[in-house]
């Protein structure tokens, strides 16, 4: 049987332009991505659940292979991780930016080759920096002063482990304030303006154990304007020119870091990838031409912009309510599968899926289920004036930073992950139960 596909009116609140690249209509107000029914997965699945649109990925690596070639594309685990997103990543040419013990070995596991690896982190610990040593990562950033010696100890006498510096470079770029990095007042790296970074370069070099390969510089997340990486580099290749002077010595590679911006909404800007691969190669070449300095292999660290438009969410409205001359819209889960509109204010745009409404938009706050006035999905968006319990939302631009920040709270349980690829629905996390909270509740 043939399943009737409309049009794409593309306009107002019909716009798909944040959509994965497979969403299309069909009657009754269903969408389908990834060849599969949303309504479908809702009801094969239940909600609230996320959707992950693997040919969305996989187009999105290559994306990046694509306008950087020659250039090393670290897909930034913190983004999501699962076994399924290891396997894809390493199929599409792809290396792997992880963050603890955890994300390493569970990468590991799946077959990811861990040279191909970086661990970062503001403050490893012990496991982690075992893990990687075990394990065989390809490089441990250094974050602080402390890890030098503490690397060193853990590599021995005899061992070998491949490092970087991370800089920051005293550039504020990024959407919101809490996810600023690239300045000296956060927790991240080691400071350019106060010398530090050259200090931490200094006593890493007298380590013979451990082979300082480079610089990584992150300045933030959410990034639509191509000019703060620019500046970045800038001040990346100043430094390596002052220790080529200081110490004769020459990085071979440069990490840039992620931070590439999205449209969340239908409008809103995002980076321009081409031309940020574009300029960026020309800065560095040209910089380091003026230097004198041979021009390092390139490194980046996507992670948002490669998962975060693949993935939607779907939820079951429970209740509408009536507050004055304001509606919300309460749904199955919120701030325990979704926290960053409570952590730094993003903004979605939902959809109700399933059915045709004759009524006109009215704003509305769409808000969660969990015990918190801060629970709040999305403020003043247009839904139908005729929303009802039992309607599902959807919710594009799902795929980064919601379930990979999911909390136990309220012992909701955490939503699955559903993969949808050429007509075929598949679970590739199963929902969070009540009997797995029993299970680690070993106390009496």
């Amino acid at each position: 049987m043939t399943t009737a596909v409309l049009p794409d009116l593309g306009t107002g609140a019909d716009d798909l332009s944040v959509w994965p690249a497979s969403t299309t209509r069909l009657p009754h107000g269903d969408l389908t991505v990834g060849g599969v029914s949303l309504t479908e997965i809702a009801e094969r699945f239940d909600t609230p659940a996320y959707v992950l649109d693997e040919g969305e990925v996989r187009e999105r690596c290559r994306t990046y292979r694509d306008a950087f070639p020659d250039t090393d594309v670290f897909y930034a685990a913190k983004a999501f991780l699962c076994r399924a997103m290891v396997r894809w990543a390493d199929e599409e040419g792809l290396g792997l930016d992880v963050c603890s013990a955890g994300e390493l070995e569970l990468a590991v596991t799946a077959g990811f080759p861990p040279e191909r690896a970086v661990l970062h982190g503001n403050a490893k610990s012990p496991r982690d920096i075992e893990a990687a040593l075990r394990l065989g990562v390809g490089r441990i950033v250094i974050d602080s002063p402390s890890e030098i010696a503490r690397l060193a100890a853990a590599v021995g006498p005899d061992g070998h482990q491949k490092v970087m510096v991370r800089v920051v470079p005293g550039i504020s770029a990024g959407g919101h304030e809490k996810i600023r990095t690239g300045t000296d007042d956060q927790k991240f790296g080691l400071s350019l303006t106060d010398g530090s970074a050259h200090h931490a370069i200094t006593r890493i070099l007298g380590q013979p154990q451990l082979e300082l390969t480079g610089l990584h510089c992150h300045i933030g997340s959410q990034i639509t304007d191509v000019k703060p990486y620019l500046a970045a580099v800038r001040r990346m290749v100043g430094l390596m020119a002052r220790v080529r002077d200081t110490h004769g010595v020459t990085f071979p590679e440069l990490d840039m870091g992620g931070g590439h911006g999205i449209a969340y909404r239908p409008g809103e800007p995002a980076l321009d990838l081409p031309a940020l691969a574009r300029r960026l190669r020309a800065e560095l070449a040209g910089g380091c031409a003026a230097a004198g300095l041979p021009v390092p292999r390139l490194a980046v660290e996507p992670g948002r912009a490669i998962v975060g438009p693949a993935g939607v969410a779907l939820y079951r409205v429970l209740a509408v309510k009536h507050m004055g001359a304001r509606v919300f819209v309460a749904v199955d889960g919120g701030m325990s599968d979704n926290p960053r509109p409570a952590l730094y204010g993003v903004r979605y745009a939902p959809r109700l899926i399933g059915r045709h409404s004759p009524a006109g938009p009215r704003t509305t706050t769409v808000v969660g289920r969990h015990c918190e006035a801060g629970d709040i999905l999305a403020s003043d968006v247009e839904l139908p004036g005729d929303i009802h319990p039992g309607d599902l939302l959807a919710v594009p631009v799902a795929g980064a930073y919601q379930l990979s920040m999911a909390s136990g709270y309220n012992l909701v349980g955490r939503p699955p992950v559903v993969a949808v690829h050429e007509g075929r629905a598949r679970l590739l996390v199963r929902r969070e139960t009540l009997e797995d909270f029993r299970s680690r509740d070993i106390g009496g």
